[in-house]
Order: C-alpha cells, then structure tokens, then sequence
C-alpha cells in the first residue's frame, strides 16, 4: 500500500478566492493550503493533500475540488509517492 502526496493549484473565479479555501478546507481537508500571488494580484490556491492509493486517485479529488464554488481551473503541481 503506497501514499501519495499531491499538490494542487486551483485558480479561483474573479471572486471566489475566500470561499473556495473555505469550502475546501471544510469540505475537503487538506493537509495544507495556502493563497499565493503569481502576478499583478492574481492569486492561486496551493492545496497538498495525502491519500492511500489503492483507496482513491488524484483525478477523483480533482474532482471533488472543480465542484466547489468560487473555483475556476484546476491542475496538478505536484506528485509524489511517499
């Protein structure tokens, strides 16, 4: 049984930045989350989770993350087997 380490950057819509890290933090849980400026005061949501692999996969919690309100796009930063 493998874990796997995934970080994900989520670019909220023009409006939904606190209530996408709301909705996530208490509906997803991840183990860290934080805002990010990438420029001129755009701002990304870097959210890392952990999870068994033989139990879930990272494209299932993308998922989850796209239905959560206030978010635009999401894509996978990092992943890694720990």
């Amino acid at each position: 049984m493998s874990r796997v380490s995934v970080i994900f950057k989520i670019y909220p819509t023009d409006d939904g930045l606190e209530t996408a890290m709301k909705e996530i933090k208490e509906k997803l849980k991840p183990v860290a989350m934080q805002s990010e400026e990438v420029a001129f005061g755009i701002k990304v949501i870097k959210a890392r989770f952990v999870y068994d692999n033989e139990k879930t996969r990272s494209t299932t919690i993308e998922e989850s993350i796209r239905k959560v309100p206030g978010v635009g796009e999401v894509e996978v930063e990092e992943e890694t087997i720990m």
